[in-house]
């Protein structure tokens, strides 16, 4: 039912519109009444239940296309101005056509003007409608592209697209589908566009009563396909969020809620993607914080682009992640045989280095006797060396006693869900533009509630 009340005028057209479209439904109504009476209650539910919805998707798309049938279609006078010279555009004819939406084909006629400056013909209706390039509607187009997205290729993309909404369309549709809207958040987002109304998160506050504010940045490499299908130098995702986690020990005015947060991906060269993540900490009022943190893994350039594009940002933490990961690894070369032993010794590292930090730790594996094994002593001597190089990063007691959040691979997390998901499977390779365009799509779906639906409901605006 229409959520506004209807005009007086509007209910004629509506009467005839209800009219027509019983008329036009009427055998699909005629089959469906006659499947739910003939069919026992055994098999009512089940397989029956796609009939049902193939029947009510008919009825759909015929009412569409009764709405549709007496209309005019992007007609707009005998002339219009082509968009590609500026000259007169004349009105030709009326042309059959057929566009693909959720509830299946509609077919109906819209109006086509010819430039003969140019030679270039256009239909307007296509532009008023939002209908994509592939003639798909802008409901179709999410949910194909969400498919394409989510799904381990765009193959399966097209069949879970037909499970679940029970549309049919190619896997190539699908695929050209998802880069093409992946591709235009890219160009939304390089545009410093703003998905939504601004929000005004309610910062948690640390042991200092400090409202914090977080941002983190990672990088994951990325397989990608040469020219003709051959081979090509891999490329690098970063991957950036700007987030509230909940602390350990909230205040007690702060309820305990799932951690919100922003994610942005892309092939971006590192110093072009840190000003990027700027656009969505304003959004979220991170400038009302009385606090920044970073975090990252370390990596090459990353604390220098945080820094640089969060000036207020106090210290840049090393993900507690990373260290801890390493950790464990080190304990499985110590004890290869023994497997609960090798946890045991790898949660006791994971302890003391969130109790006295990584210089202590560092120092403390410096010293210890290292049986000789193969493999044991060099990947010892790195994580040494990585600790101590880290140390400005890992003083996590300091950390923990202000109430700072130290991570939990979060950021970590994100690589792997926003990225390696999808685009790091057992054999696959990448075109850049699709790879970048599925880094976009993906980043945008694992953000906060509300990103999506602005995007697809075209509700944001540049700077």
């Amino acid at each position: 039912m229409p959520t506004a009340p209807v005009p007086p005028e509007k209910q004629a057209e509506i009467a005839g519109l209800e009219q027509a479209i019983r008329e036009a439904g009427d055998a699909e109504i005629s089959e469906l009444a006659a499947n739910l009476a003939i069919t026992d209650d055994a098999h009512l539910f089940g397989a029956n239940e796609f009939k049902i919805r193939a029947l009510a998707h008919k009825i759909a798309a015929k009412a569409i296309e009764q709405h549709l049938t007496p209309k005019k279609n992007g007609y707009d006078g005998a002339s219009v101005t082509c968009p590609h010279c500026s000259r007169t555009a004349e009105f030709h004819s009326h042309r059959l056509h057929t566009s693909f939406t959720l509830v299946g084909a509609v077919r109906y006629r819209r109006a086509y003007y010819l430039c003969r400056c140019c030679g270039k013909g256009l239909f307007p209706f296509d532009r008023e409608a939002g209908l994509t390039t592939r003639d798909l509607t802008p409901a179709l187009e999410r949910v194909a592209s969400l498919a394409g997205a989510v799904a381990d290729s765009f193959e399966k993309g097209a069949e879970l697209l037909e499970e679940m909404g029970g549309v049919r369309v190619s896997e190539s549709t699908v695929e050209r589908t998802t880069e093409e809207a992946g591709q235009r958040l890219a160009e939304a987002v390089q545009a410093g566009s703003h998905l939504g109304p601004p929000a005004d998160w309610p910062w948690h506050k640390d042991y200092e009563g400090q409202r914090c504010a977080y941002v983190e940045l990672d990088a994951t490499g990325v397989r990608r396909q040469g020219e003709g299908g051959g081979p090509a130098e891999g490329r690098m995702a970063y991957v950036g969020m700007v987030c509230n986690p909940t602390p350990e020990w909230p205040w007690p005015d702060e309820k305990p809620q799932p951690m919100q947060a922003r994610y942005l991906a892309g092939l971006y060269p590192l110093e072009e993607f840190g000003p990027l993540l700027r656009t969505p900490a304003g959004d979220v009022g991170m400038d009302r914080a009385d606090r920044w943190i970073g975090l990252s893994d370390g990596g090459a350039g990353l604390e220098d682009r945080l820094r640089e594009n969060f000036p207020r940002v106090e210290v840049i933490i090393l993900d507690f992640f990373h260290p801890a990961e390493k950790l464990t690894g080190l304990a499985r070369l110590l004890h290869p045989q023994d497997e609960d032993q090798a946890e045991d010794q790898a949660r006791r590292w994971r302890q003391l280095l969130k109790e006295e930090g990584g210089a202590v730790l560092g120092s403390v594996l410096r010293e210890w006797d290292w049986p000789r094994r193969p493999g044991l002593g060099e990947a010892a001597t790195e994580l040494i060396g990585y600790l101590e190089r880290q140390a400005h990063r890992m003083d996590y007691p300091e950390y923990l006693a202000r109430g700072w959040c130290i991570g939990s691979g979060a950021i970590e997390s994100a690589c792997k869900t926003v990225v390696g998901q999808r685009l790091k499977l057992a054999g696959m390779r990448w075109g850049e533009d699709g790879a970048h365009a599925l880094c976009h799509l993906r980043a945008l779906y694992r953000s906060e509630k509300g990103q999506w639906d602005a995007f697809w409901n075209r509700d944001y605006s540049s700077n």
